[in-house]
């Protein structure tokens, strides 16, 4: 894969350090636009504004919930995506139950995905969900995956970017063998900074990448100098 526009259409080009400004929210959807990604992924709080800039586009909002630790009550969470599938967002990016997964309560963690997929699902917008891999054995990485798959999830996701660790080539290979049969997408995010780092995760199976550093990596496929992105992946 070396065309431009396809590699874009894998790229959600992510802000989700807490300084991020008006000004720089409003940068980042330029950015999309002008590069073709496929969506913005910023805070609650700015999907309003994010899906006003990008409304003449085809770019999408996507937003997180439970975001960066999964410990919100599942009440919570809905709240989160309704208010942001209101606000125009189409893509939800959840962060699943940790500490219920890691106690072996699969029932929670599956009533706690299933009723953020429903809200997107009703909307018309997609729902991710995130693993938080660095946190999890591959037994627990294993279940996740098949959890998200009852749960009615469009895609698995590997990170927050926020817990010390992102996405691996064997996270995403693990991940895409259990859910790609049942036809969920994987999302690699943390730590994608280059094309290369992009390349090696499309190879092992993701279909989507959550970064920060897409104009990075678009500039580098044009042959161009580049500096470091701002945001957080």
């Amino acid at each position: 894969m070396t065309k431009p526009a396809e590699i874009a259409h894998l790229i959600d080009h992510t802000l989700l350090k807490p300084e991020a400004t008006l000004t720089d929210i409003e940068n980042l959807c330029r950015e999309a636009v002008q590069y073709g990604f496929w969506s913005v992924c910023v805070h609650p709080v700015w999907v309003t504004r994010a899906a006003a800039c990008l409304r003449n586009s085809p770019v999408r909002v996507g937003t997180v919930a439970g975001f960066p630790f999964g410990a919100n009550l599942t009440e919570i969470k809905l709240q989160e995506a309704r208010c942001a599938l209101r606000d125009g967002a189409r893509e939800i990016d959840m962060v699943l139950n940790i500490g219920a997964l890691k106690s072996g309560d699969a029932a929670f963690v599956l009533t706690d995905i299933r009723a953020v997929a429903a809200a997107a699902r009703e909307a018309g917008a997609l729902s991710k969900v995130i693993l938080e891999t660095c946190l999890l054995t591959t037994a627990e990485k294993a279940r996740a995956c098949e959890l998200c798959v009852q749960a009615g999830a469009d895609f698995v996701k590997t990170s927050t970017g926020f817990s010390g660790g992102g996405a691996t080539v064997e996270d995403i290979a693990l991940m895409s063998r259990i859910v790609k049969p049942q036809g969920l997408g994987v999302k690699a995010s943390g730590g994608i900074r280059s094309l290369t780092d992009l390349q090696n995760m499309v190879a092992a199976g993701a279909t989507r990448l959550g970064t920060s550093s897409g104009v990075k990596i678009m500039r580098e496929l044009a042959g161009q100098s580049v500096t470091p992105g701002a945001g957080t992946d």
